[in-house]
């Protein structure tokens, strides 16, 4: 639509599956009307809206017909200003894609860097993984103009609320009723009560039929207490209108526990900052920070925006964002998050981003849509309860004309059991099940440091029988050092220092070890032009008009032999000596990783460097053994590296893979069963998006949160493990929701039939199962997961 743009409004109320479906009936009706997604637990309604067909005040018009309040938390902007599909919200297009010059090796680091940017940078060369993962793997970036994550003001008291009123006014009049009955019984007093407490749930139910919802609730309580009066039960009738109303509250107060949840974190980040300018220091509103913005942070005082420390030194508690439980160590030039709190020192910190787009604002945003896109289990339990309530229906009106008209029973009772199938047949219960557990799940996993990004994620990471881990940054720590330095044909320093200038400005672990080696040992380094990258082989530039190269052994000499090497590529052939080719076997076996520095295609000696597996790597297998999943180690790094690396991890390792080998070993796992790839969310993006979960590690940064379908905030792969039984855990509690509410609906149909069920049992059993499968997701909040390794 042409003339389309986006609204966003929250919808007080909107409390259950069952009535984001009645209000995306009622607005795909309305002409001009595009792409409409409900988030029900953020109470959060998105869609395309051309004014020129429908007006604003009509959507809102029909939101309220069908018992909801709208209130606005957007006007609608034009097509110009809104995210387009493919780039997240919040974000620029380009975001995350200002690298520089990438290292070249596939020894000792499987990044090939394949990402598709296409930089002109120096030395840059072409990203080819930028993407989601196939078709933009989250779903909740599918869609056109997915919401900003807006939380929900606080929750007003429950007596102020529409359900609120509701309740206390069905109350009273059932009191009333009650308390005049005593001193003068009339049927009449309980029918009155009734009829009054049912008028608004009957306007809505007309509103529901009127918009292609006419199997809700609601239609099931008039129709009910329509037939209680009429033979009759007009005491059971009123009772019947009250505990409606009760289990409406309370389902909209568990629903506001659930939502109170993922909103806690935005109340981390502090409402005020101390920003410094010159010699000033001023007290301003947090949100008024702008990035650049120099703040003072006190021992004991919070964040207020994501920064990087500029002077000062202290321990910063980041357990809210990332999960981590020990405060970590921040000074200069360390990155800092907003909400976590200074331990100890007090922090000069550069604001790197606004309040809008800080880490907090980013994960709450990033739940929010991961809530609102439908998980697996939910889609089928939606199409279940459209057929589910009108067959339901049809049984209840079996039931009240089969045995009077076959079998001259009487017609009053079996009404009266009739309306109880009917009371007991309304879905909210199996509706709500799934979509609750879910979010319960991705709240907690967020507050563990665990961005799960959907449901069917969540789902999937429960079935996962496979976990692959890439080497570099991912079990190993991602911080190699020089552990030898073999001239050949210069000094040790002068090829130190000609590797340095070509390796100069990478990010890269490989090229800064060497970098940081080269100034660690005072020497000068020059830059180097004409700086370019060959994915996964070699780095190269230019000094003083001579080609430098950097390479892995395997691809500027793939080794055919001991003593019988050829060099081949750009730099031309030549035969690496026996010593020198010892040396390397010798290194490599020893667990090292090598690379060979040349100039105009002469050897001038080899760097080995080492990086040592993570703290928690042996711990995070052995839990993952104890779930019965087996792990496997992917890199590009050489086979003799990756073995030792290997034994010492006690995990199966295929070595020497390019980027497209990754991908091809994941598709080949995952035609046998589920397979999470767990790499740095960049340079392994074709492999992470073969799999069936990418896991990106990540300390927080834009493009790890951008990519993958996990990311894990406090970089430590026991999350991974942690993440595999939260996921099975949230499956459980499906399971248990759908069979308790199915259970307990058969057995009162079953007593509902034999004639022992009352109205009031009915309707009580109907609204406890919604209450009680809310409350059981609710559990999965606080959800803890001590390893057992096998």
């Amino acid at each position: 639509m042409a003339n389309a743009s986006l609204l966003t409004l929250r919808i007080e109320g909107m409390d259950c599956g069952s009535c984001g479906i009645k209000i995306e009936n009622a607005l795909n009706r309305l002409p001009g009307i595009d792409a409409v997604r409900l988030n029900f637990l953020a109470q959060i309604l998105t869609c395309s809206l051309d004014e020129s067909r429908t007006p604003r005040s009509r959507v809102e018009k029909e939101i309220r017909a069908l018992g909801f309040t709208p209130f606005p938390l957007s006007s609608p902007d034009t097509p110009e200003d809104r995210d387009t599909p493919d780039s997240p919200p919040g974000s620029d297009q380009g975001e995350g894609c200002g690298h520089k010059h990438e290292h070249g090796h596939e020894h000792g680091h499987e990044h090939e860097h394949e990402n598709g940017h296409g930089h002109g940078h120096p030395g840059g060369h072409a990203h080819g993984g930028c993407c989601h993962g196939d078709d933009c793997r989250t779903e909740g970036r599918k869609t056109a103009g997915a919401q900003k994550a807006i939380p929900s003001p606080a929750a007003p008291a429950w007596w102020s609320t529409a359900k609120g009123r509701q309740a206390l006014v069905s109350g009273v009049l059932l009191a009333a009723a009650y308390g005049l009955s005593l001193v003068w019984p009339q049927p009449w007093m309980f029918a009155a009560a009734a009829l009054i407490g049912v008028l608004p749930v009957a306007r809505h139910a007309l509103a529901g039929i009127r918009t292609g919802t006419p199997f809700g609730i609601e239609t099931l309580m008039v129709v009910a207490v329509a037939g209680a009066i009429a033979i009759g039960e007009t005491e059971e009738a009123a009772v019947v209108v009250f505990l409606f109303s009760v289990g409406e509250l309370l389902e909209g107060i568990a629903a506001g526990r659930a939502r109170a949840g993922i909103a806690s974190l935005v109340s981390l980040i502090p409402q005020t900052a101390r920003r410094r300018r010159g010699e000033t220091i001023e007290t301003i509103p947090a949100d008024r920070l702008a990035v650049g913005d120099i703040v003072l942070v006190s021992p004991g005082e919070r964040v207020p925006s994501d920064g990087i420390v500029i002077r000062g030194d202290s321990d910063v508690d980041e357990a809210a964002i990332t999960g981590e439980s020990t405060p970590v160590t921040k000074g200069a030039g360390a990155p800092v998050y907003a909400g976590s709190i200074n331990a100890n020192g007090s922090l000069e910190i550069e604001i790197t981003r606004a309040a809008a787009d800080n880490t907090i604002s980013r994960i709450v945003q990033l739940v929010a849509e991961a809530q609102a896109a439908k998980a697996p289990t939910a889609r089928a339990i939606e199409r279940f309860s459209r057929w589910y309530t009108p067959a339901a229906m049809i049984v209840a009106l079996l039931v009240v004309t089969v045995p009077p008209l076959v079998l001259g029973a009487p017609w009053t009772v079996w009404i009266y059991r009739g309306l109880s199938v009917l009371l007991i047949s309304c879905p909210c219960a199996l509706v709500i099940s799934t979509p609750a557990a879910i979010a319960s799940g991705l709240t907690g996993a967020a507050r563990r440091g665990l961005l799960i990004k959907g449901g069917q994620a969540l789902e999937m990471l429960g079935q996962i029988r496979t976990v692959s881990f890439d080497k570099t940054g991912t079990l190993t720590e991602g911080r190699p050092r020089i552990t030898g330095l073999f001239p050949v044909g210069a000094d040790g320093d002068e090829v130190l220092v000609k590797a340095a200038a070509v390796e100069q400005g990478s990010s890269h672990p490989l090229g800064r070890a060497i970098v940081a080696e080269a100034r660690s040992r005072g020497l000068s380094v020059p830059e180097a032009e004409d700086r370019a990258a060959l994915p996964g082989k070699a780095v190269t530039g230019r000094l003083e008009g001579r080609l430098i190269s950097v390479g892995s052994p395997r691809h500027s000499s793939p080794l055919a032999g001991i003593g019988t090497a050829q060099d081949g590529g750009a730099d031309g052939f030549a035969t690496l000596p026996d010593d020198v080719a010892r040396t390397l076997e010798n290194q490599e076996t020893a667990g090292q990783t090598v690379v060979l520095v040349r100039e105009d295609g002469r050897l001038l000696g080899l760097i080995a460097l080492r990086d040592e597996p993570r703290s928690d790597a042996r711990e995070a297998l052995a839990a993952l053994r104890s779930l019965a999943i087996r792990p496997v180690m992917l890199t590009g790094d050489n086979a003799r590296t990756a073995a030792a690396i290997a034994r010492d991890l006690a995990i199966d390792a295929r070595a020497e893979l390019m980027p497209d080998g990754k991908r091809a070993v994941i598709a080949d796992l995952v035609a046998e069963a589920p397979v999470a790839m767990v790499g740095d969310g960049i340079n392994d993006a074709p492999a992470l998006a073969a799999a069936s979960v990418g896991i990106a590690m990540s300390g927080g940064t834009d493009v790890a949160l951008e990519t993958a379908d996990v990311t894990l905030m406090h970089n430590r792969i026991l999350g991974v493990a942690e993440l595999i039984a939260l996921s099975r855990a949230t499956i459980g509690v499906i399971r248990q929701n759908i069979g308790v509410t199915l259970a307990l609906k058969c057995l009162v149909l079953v007593t509902a039939l034999i004639g022992i069920t009352p109205l009031w049992m009915a309707i009580l059993a109907d609204t406890g199962a919604t209450v009680l499968v809310t409350a059981n997701a609710l559990r999965l909040i606080r959800f803890r997961w001590n390893a057992m390794p096998a």
